[in-house]
Order: structure tokens, then sequence, then C-alpha cells
């Protein structure tokens, strides 16, 4: 009964026409978060991208900002409200991540914390687009369009959550209107790649990641490193979409290539869909095979075990609603819609 329930919730909302969504993102030069948005943004059958709100995570916003202009403008959709929002996490600082790795380390990715929040560089390529964003702040615009928009608005984040804590405490009252928020963060059994405990998203604010998961949102659609995990692109694929050459493909293959994994100078390389799984459950949530719903929480004590997810204790919380986790997925159908948005 309960699969038939969610079946008739997902025809229902693709019967009533495309998601509103808001893009939360820390998108570096490309990677997976440029990766998702381009996903979004040609899947308008399913999607309407009412905004991007800019968070500090894999950068800092000012740079997120440019590398994102850049690949709006390959895309030829400048028009794209475009808003910064926090500029460092709640609590955790570089500061912290030095200690933490000294004491509990190493650290296998620290993210912004190891850029200069002042310098912006342009994208690979190009020269600063010179663009200011929009004005305003991104934690007013999310409060705003949900209020304007009661129960239609879905949140993405493919960052850390630090815009959307902040927005929840700002107006407690948007929690039970927005409609559902999908996120890639937080490792469930497998360990963690900024700690050994933790996923960067959760690792970069676990404070924020806490307010998110103890709050009333009423669905939470979670796809933790631990499916992640079951998603790699090898070189294989990659050559596959770097062959296709337009724009967008030859920005993707700089940055697989030449960064994070390398695939151009070591071929052996492995990288992983994660903000891009994300993503695809907005354009084709069938791709997702099995699910489970559990009552989750993030610990936020500076130790070893920070930005870690583990078991909520419902006494501390007794109006979180629980979060739904993607488990298993289709992998060559979410591949498909995968490369066909990259290479279109």
């Amino acid at each position: 009964m309960r699969w038939l329930a969610m079946l008739a919730a997902v025809s229902a909302a693709f019967a009533a026409g495309p998601d509103t969504v808001v893009f939360d993102t820390d998108s570096g030069v490309f990677g997976d978060d440029g990766v998702a948005l381009v996903m979004l943004l040609r899947s308008p059958d399913q999607v309407t991208v009412a905004g991007i709100t800019l968070t500090p995570g894999n950068v800092w916003p000012a740079q997120g900002a440019e590398y994102t202009l850049h690949i709006l403008d390959l895309l030829r959709r400048p028009q794209i409200a475009l808003y910064a929002g926090a500029q460092t996490p709640l609590l955790n600082s570089p500061a912290m991540a030095s200690e933490f790795n000294r004491r509990w380390g190493p650290l296998e990715y620290t993210g912004a914390f190891a850029a200069n929040p002042e310098e912006v560089k342009p994208a690979p390529g190009a020269t600063l687009t010179g663009r200011r964003l929009r004005p305003g702040n991104a934690v007013e615009f999310l409060i705003s369009e949900i209020e304007r928009r009661p129960g239609e608005v879905t949140i993405l984040a493919t960052g850390p959550m630090t815009n959307i804590a902040l927005a929840l405490r700002m107006q407690p009252s948007i929690e039970t209107r927005i409609k559902r928020i999908v996120f890639m963060g937080g490792n469930v059994a497998v360990p963690g790649n900024a700690s050994a405990a933790a996923e960067f998203n959760f690792w970069f604010d676990p404070e924020a990641a806490r307010m998110v998961l103890r709050s009333r949102i009423p669905q939470k659609i979670m796809f933790p490193l631990d499916v992640c995990n079951t998603a790699p692109i090898h070189k294989a694929e990659f050559d596959r979409i770097a062959a296709a050459h337009t724009p967008i493909a030859d920005l993707f293959r700089e940055d697989l290539g030449n960064r994070y994994p390398g695939f151009l100078k070591h071929p052996e390389a492995v990288a992983y869909l994660w903000d891009s799984l994300a993503a695809a459950y907005l354009i084709d949530p069938g791709y997702v095979t099995k699910w489970e719903t559990r009552y989750l929480d993030v610990v936020t004590v500076w130790d070893r075990f920070y930005g870690a997810t583990v078991p909520l204790d419902r006494r501390v919380a007794p109006d979180a609603t629980p979060v739904t986790l993607a488990t298993a997925i289709d992998f060559a159908r979410v591949f498909a819609i995968y490369k066909e948005r990259l290479t279109r």
C-alpha cells in the first residue's frame, strides 16, 4: 500500500506540470553541481527553475557565482535569477578544519576552506563575466518564494544547507509550506569523503544539516553517499560525453579531465554521480528502485565524528519528519539522462 501511495503521488505530481525548483548550490568549475544545473535547465517539461541560490561549500560564494554565471552563459540562460546567501558555514571554519586535520585527520577534502575567499578566477578558457548578482539575499529569496507559492516549491540542495537552515530560523513558518527538499548529503553505512566519519556537505556545515533534518519539512528526499557510491563514472562514460564537443561537453571535459578525477592524465580514475542523482530524481524519479525511511540527525559535537549522520533521538525533535533515502538505482537509466542532457 505504501508503494502504491508513493507511485500515485509521483504520478499526480508529474500530471500537475513542471516542478517549481529553487536550486541551492555550491558549484565549482562544473563538476557535479554544474551538471545538475544543466540537467534541470534542459528538462523544461519536468522542472521550472525559479532561481539559484549560492552557498559556501566546494568554493566560496563569490567564486561559485562566477562559475555559475559562466554555465548560464553557455546555456544561453543569463536571465535566471542568481542570489548569494550565507558567506560562511554557521560554525565550521578553516581554523577548525586545520585543527581537525591535526587531531583526527587526514581530511580527504575541505572544499572552500583551502581557498582564498577574496580571490575570484574566471572559468577555464574564459574571461571574468563582469556580471553582478541580483539585488537581495538568497535566504530572503528562499523565504519569499516559499511564502508566495505555499506547498509548491521544491528545494534542490546540492551543497551544505546553510542558506536553508538560516531561512528556517528567520521564518519558521515556512517549514510546512515547502513542498519538499531533495538533497545530496550524508552517509549512513559507508565511510565519509571529507573525514572518515562524514560526507562533505554535512561535514562542512553540520549545524545547518541538523536543523534541516530536525525540521517539519513535509518531504525530505535524501541521496546519501551510500547510493552515490553505486553510480561510478569511468573513462569510457567520460569519453562518450566529452566526444560531443558542444560548449557544455567541452566544459565537462576540461573539469573532469584536468581536475577531479583527472581522466585525461589518469584514465584509470573513477568519478561518481552525486548531485546529479538528486537532480535526475526531479526528471525521472522511477530510476530509483529502492527506498528506506528513517529519522536522521547529524553529529554537531566537535570531535572526530563531526558531521556524521546518525539516528535521530525523537525525544529531542518530536515534530521532525522522516527522511526518505534512495538506496538502490537503475544506473543505466539515470546515466542515459545524464548523457543526453550533457550532450544535447
